[in-house]
């Protein structure tokens, strides 16, 4: 995808797809793209209770495709990190990209019930809020990740889109617990939501003076799948970066699948590239898929 592209070549990587590892996307839903073809195991629509894939927002589709577009629509030229991975989209936002936690926290404990029936080894939120009522760490959307953590799941969260200044992290990406992915690339001029923006990926510390976020990814025009058949769109922010990580994490799992949540974290820690930027602003550095699985 774009950027990402760069950081997925080479042999043993390719030999890797991610294959029977699900990835659950907590999102706007999923529209049924050609590049995301017979890999949608489950949809679990909490908005509408519809029972069939869809997205009439698009952003959901976007990071499904960062994840696990194979690229068939584009003769390979855009293909997802883990095209061999599925995929299990829940939509707990509306056509406008807004949702109550409420419904986020529904969604995750639809993941908790249904993990080993669809073998949901990694959640994708690119979800978050800045309202001062959800910043503490004993709010319920950090309780919610933080349960589908101890449940042995990689929970992997946007950084949000609120920077650059120091505790902008949005929840839940302020949970210790969780992989909190910000931009590597926001010092590019982008659109994000409709704003031209720059500098705009969260940092930390949080409230209770934890550095965040972990890691850093590109995140600056990003082309994925849109909701409309056979074609694309180019998307910017850390909701384009985190799914570059869970991609990273699929093909990690799907290399060693004994590997828990924590060796996952740490492995990232280890692995990541320093790029020079403050802590608050880089965690522990720049995703390096080669490094990681090495």
């Amino acid at each position: 995808m774009n950027q990402a592209k760069i950081e997925i070549h080479g042999t043993e990587i390719r030999e890797l797809s991610g294959g029977g590892i699900g990835v659950a996307v907590l999102d706007t839903g999923c529209f049924p793209h050609e590049d995301l073809n017979y890999r949608i195991a489950a949809f679990c629509d909490i908005m509408q209770k519809r029972p069939y894939p869809y997205d009439d927002n698009g952003h959901g589709t976007h990071v499904c495709g960062i994840i696990a577009g194979n690229g068939n629509a584009s003769g390979g030229q855009y293909q997802g990190i883990a095209p061999g991975c599925h995929l299990i989209p829940i939509k707990v936002l509306d056509c406008k990209g807004n949702g109550y936690a409420a419904d986020v926290l529904m969604g995750l404990r639809w993941i908790r019930e249904h993990q080993r029936l669809f073998n949901i080894r990694i959640v994708n939120i690119s979800v978050g809020s800045l309202s001062r009522r959800n910043m503490s760490e004993n709010s319920a959307l950090v309780r919610g990740v933080n349960e589908t953590w101890d449940a042995g799941l990689v929970v992997v969260v946007a950084a949000g889109n609120m920077g650059p200044k120091s505790g902008t992290i949005t929840t839940p990406g302020i949970s210790r617990k969780v992989i909190t992915v910000g931009c590597s690339d926001d010092h590019k001029e982008v659109n994000v939501m409709g704003s031209r923006m720059v500098d705009y990926s969260g940092r930390g510390p949080t409230m209770s003076c934890v550095c965040k976020p972990d890691i850093v990814a590109p995140g600056a025009s990003i082309m994925s799948c849109s909701n409309q058949q056979g074609k694309y769109a180019c998307k910017s922010g850390t909701s384009m970066a985190t799914p570059l990580v869970s991609g990273a994490i699929a093909l990690l799992l799907e290399k060693y699948p004994e590997m828990n949540n924590r060796d996952v974290k740490l492995r990232l820690r280890e692995r990541a590239v320093d790029i020079g930027l403050p802590r608050n602003q880089q965690g522990w550095g720049l995703l390096n898929i080669q490094n990681l699985l090495a």
